[in-house]
């Protein structure tokens, strides 16, 4: 091969000696995303969390879609992400279960958005009918919460029904099938049953008197490190929820598509879903520790965790 000039093969290297690029120096930031309705998979489809980390020289990094919060916690226990969305039920498992991570966004779930379903047909009309019967749910979850604080609040023994756990998407299809009497579950599923299983809602979350919440979550060391970026995933996320509650139809429409949905499910899964998302606040932590005392009492978790440490407060 022959030789380079000299001045040609001083400028390569040169060019090798120049700095890399900045997107490739910037500082990561690994989001979990969930295959679910919430701001950050709002984000993620809008590039808005993007371009507000690259302005403070940080890019994303996307891990997922995870199917729920538990395994996109298992994935923060591990290091692999430092953000991802969960639900108030979910922080409290994996705060009783020593996992380093902080809620730093709280979304109150609208009453739709959750509940206890039975088919239409079904002789359950009220929840004290749920005796001696079967409802699915998903163990130590949002479904466990629902059925233990609705039986709770209405005076039927918690022996008294019988508890099916199952995950979210085999839960779908042993209430289709018949193969469970009720169901206690969230959005989209809630949606999902309503259009699509002969569903009817016996019991919404504000009937039920449910403290659940949509969390936005993140690694200790994460917040305790970088704590700027942290405050403009959460300014953004602000932002996208604003946009989402002026905007309910686009913001399904991202929302089922994320998820796989059929298109005319994302009407509802928008009214359902588009609701305020704001900074931990003082009585955020009290909601969140009820249901922390409602998991001890109902024997889901062994001890109540230090709710006020597994918040970081943000502006």
């Amino acid at each position: 091969m022959p030789l380079l000039p000299r001045r040609q093969a001083l400028g390569l290297l040169g060019a090798a000696a120049l700095p890399l690029p900045a997107v490739a120096q910037a500082t990561p930031v690994r989001i979990g995303w969930l295959r679910a309705p919430n701001d950050i998979t709002t984000g993620r489809a809008r590039g808005t969390l993007e371009r507000a980390l690259a302005a403070l020289g940080a890019r994303v990094e996307w891990a997922g879609p995870f199917a729920a919060a538990a395994p996109a916690l298992e994935a923060l226990n591990a290091g692999s992400i430092d953000i991802t969305a969960g639900s108030s039920t979910a922080s409290i498992a994996a705060l009783a279960a020593g996992i380093p991570m902080q809620v730093f966004a709280y979304q109150k779930i609208a009453p739709g958005g959750e509940g206890i379903l039975v088919k239409d047909d079904s002789p359950v009309r009220r929840l004290a009918d749920l005796a001696n019967r079967s409802v699915a749910v998903n163990r130590g979850g949002t479904g466990e919460y629902l059925l233990m604080r609705a039986l709770d609040t209405n005076g039927v023994p918690a022996a008294a029904v019988r508890r099916v756990y199952l995950s979210p998407g085999d839960s779908g299809a042993a209430f289709a099938q018949g193969h469970v009497d009720a169901w206690a579950t969230w959005d989209p599923f809630v949606t999902i049953a309503l259009q699509s299983y002969g569903a009817r809602m016996l019991a919404d979350g504000a009937a039920i008197g449910s403290d659940n919440a949509v969390t936005l979550l993140c690694a200790r060391d994460f917040a305790a490190r970088r704590r700027p970026l942290l405050q403009a995933v959460l300014d953004c996320c602000r932002a996208d929820n604003r946009w989402a509650q002026d905007n309910t139809a686009e913001a399904g429409r991202i929302w089922a598509e994320a998820m796989s949905l059929p298109a005319a499910l994302a009407p509802a899964i928008g009214r359902n879903n588009a609701v305020p998302t704001r900074a931990v606040s003082d009585a955020d932590i009290a909601q969140i520790g009820l249901i922390a005392d409602w998991y001890v009492a109902s024997g889901i978790i062994p001890r109540r965790p230090d709710v006020a440490a597994g918040v970081v407060r943000l502006d």
